[in-house]
């Protein structure tokens, strides 16, 4: 029986994965912080270890690197559990000697399983060459399963649907609680008086949505997942660097968790388990800054189309939809604000969500973004993990039942950011 060393500090997570992996065969340890981990390696000895990177006491990336430090244990392949908004810390595990790095968001317990097997395979090939041919002959001879076989595979794939649908249902059923919990705790952050507790407070809810992100990636709750690891990244960054914690970021983080609200709504009755594709317009004379805002965008999953001039913007909208588009203020040939004006005046773009990209966060710019039609604003220099949820939370939005009453209201859905503007 192969032995498997869990590392996650999320007991819902881990149980799951236990249950999951001893029914494929496994014998489970878990290891509920990063310290725990690098004991149990050496008493456990795995044959494999699945690692989250966000840990207590000891970040993933300081286990990993124990591990391959240390010549008894730098041998045991390590698959990590990521947040793809983590983009350094995802790089820092692959340098480490991560042997597969696999996002929350889009694994499900049998999508793990079935990775963990093939890493193993891969492993037994690269150690021993007759052991790989042993291995390519089992699998030429299993290439026409027995009807038998067969059976039993279609009764697996039946058991595993149904796990999942009762495991969504009762992730579902603790939404509310959730919802409730990251409000009460964003309201404490946002009211704390000095940064001691602003700090303590965001580490509670970076914890919160942690947990959400690495649950709802089990329960196959895509655009929950995905809308709560970019939370989690913009939280971990204003932890590290308070200086950006100020009135856009907690309006974005406002916007964000009213809108998970949202999805939670949603996630009982049709599941919001896909991402839909989309298409942004991206309207910047400036090189560097046009690319910020495209390398923010692409980590929203949205396509990019580049625009220069309001000209050459007015073509583009008038040939083809865009899904949602970032205009800076200050074009060559037309302001933004005009530029704006005359978009929503198309047909089609009249609801399409359009975000200032600003040099000045101030009460005039925010008044000419309303009066010019704008949706919301995002001063220079910004995050990428903030604008990523802007556009996430916008561009969902309005593939929403009732998408234009939604936008109307999208202030009111924001009582948190309300009060900061």
């Amino acid at each position: 029986m192969k032995k498997l060393l869990l590392v996650e500090d999320d007991l819902v997570a881990a149980d799951i994965y236990r249950n999951r992996f001893a029914a494929a065969g496994f014998e489970v340890s878990i290891a509920l912080d990063g310290e725990a981990g690098v004991q149990m390696v050496h008493s456990v000895m795995p044959d494999v270890i699945i690692l989250d990177l966000i840990l207590p006491k000891m970040s993933g990336v300081e286990v990993l690197k124990h591990i391959r430090a240390n010549e008894d244990t730098q041998h045991i392949p390590v698959v990590v559990l990521t947040n793809a908004y983590l983009s350094a810390m995802v790089s820092e595990a692959w340098r480490a000697g991560a042997t597969k790095c696999l996002s929350k968001v889009n694994c499900t317990p049998k999508n793990v399983v079935e990775i963990v097997n093939s890493v193993l395979q891969d492993y037994a090939e690269s150690r021993s060459q007759p052991e790989a041919q042993v291995a390519q002959k089992l699998a030429q001879a299993g290439a026409q399963p027995k009807p038998e076989l067969a059976d039993e595979l279609a009764k697996a794939a039946e058991a595993d649907r149904k796990f999942i649908a009762e495991l969504r249902k009762q992730f579902v059923a603790e939404l509310p609680t959730v919802l409730a919990g990251l409000r009460t705790n964003l309201q404490e952050f946002v009211k704390s008086e000095t940064e001691a507790k602003q700090l303590g407070y965001l580490q509670e809810l970076q914890r919160k949505l942690h947990a959400l992100t690495g649950n709802a990636g089990l329960t196959g709750l895509v655009q929950i997942a995905h809308l709560s690891a970019a939370l989690e990244a913009l939280t971990k960054e204003l932890r590290e660097k308070p200086k950006n914690i100020n009135a856009s970021t907690l309006r974005t983080m406002a916007l964000g968790v009213d809108f998970l609200g949202v999805l939670f709504g949603h996630a009982a009755s049709d599941g919001t388990s896909e991402i839909p594709s989309a298409t942004a317009l991206v309207i910047d004379d400036e090189a560097i800054s046009r690319r910020a805002i495209v390398y923010a965008l692409q980590k929203a999953k949205l396509r990019c189309v580049i625009a220069e001039t309001a000209d050459a913007a007015m073509r583009l909208v008038n040939r083809a939809k865009f899904d949602f588009i970032a205009l800076d203020v200050d074009l060559p040939d037309l302001s933004g604000y005009e530029l704006c004006s005359k978009i929503r005046a198309l047909p089609d773009y009249t609801h399409t969500p359009v975000v200032f990209v600003t040099p000045i966060n101030d009460f005039e710019s925010r008044a000419n973004t309303t009066m010019s039609g704008g949706t919301d604003l995002i001063a220079k220099p910004f995050l990428f993990v903030e604008l990523a949820i802007k556009a996430l939370v916008y561009v969902w939005r309005n593939r929403l039942p009732n998408a234009a009453e939604q936008n109307q209201n999208v202030s009111a859905q924001q009582p948190v950011g309300a009060s900061l503007a």
